[in-house]
């Protein structure tokens, strides 16, 4: 078992390791945290990446699960089975009214950070609110839009600093 594992998990039309996880592995690895970042790309079965996440049983003294978009969605249902440290949702998919969509995640971690850009034109910001209000997450609301692409700065510096906070903790 490794001490730090994060675990990213990509959004619907991406694939594990575009832009936005690249760049943000090399935070979690400057942290000394180990990086996985499952292909997905198979499905858009919400519940077939999910099952996939689990069967992957990731494993670590210090769990952090991240995800974008419909990842976030797949980390946040994975909580309650893999019980990370932490969690990183960007622009989270939450709360559609579709089947299999529509759940409440459960055993979201205490450190929980969601990221949300205020021109979402695929996710209304709202569900970000809805989750971060529900679970008690901090929230940071960025002027851009679903791929948050344009953020990786301020991405790196928000994952960075929960990923510090979940270091601090007891082992």
């Amino acid at each position: 078992m490794s001490d730090n594992l994060l675990v990213f998990a990509h959004g619907k039309e991406s694939g594990p390791w575009g832009t936005k996880i690249s760049h943000l592995a090399r935070t979690a690895q400057r942290r000394g945290f180990a990086v996985i970042s499952p292909d997905y790309s198979h499905t858009h079965d919400p519940a077939a990446r999910i099952a996939q996440l689990l069967a992957l049983q990731p494993q670590a003294q210090r769990l952090v699960l991240a995800g974008s978009s419909m990842g976030a969605y797949v980390s946040a249902m994975a909580c309650a089975t893999l019980k990370p440290r932490a969690l990183f949702l960007m622009a989270p998919a939450l709360y559609f009214p579709y089947p299999g969509w529509d759940a409440e995640p459960e055993g979201i971690p205490a450190l929980c950070s969601v990221v949300h850009g205020w021109h979402d034109e695929i996710v209304p910001v709202e569900r970000a609110q809805r989750f971060a209000r529900q679970h008690a997450a901090e929230l940071h609301l960025l002027d851009s839009d679903h791929g948050l692409n344009d953020q990786l700065e301020m991405l790196d510096l928000l994952l960075d600093r929960l990923l510090l906070r979940v270091l601090m903790q007891a082992p």
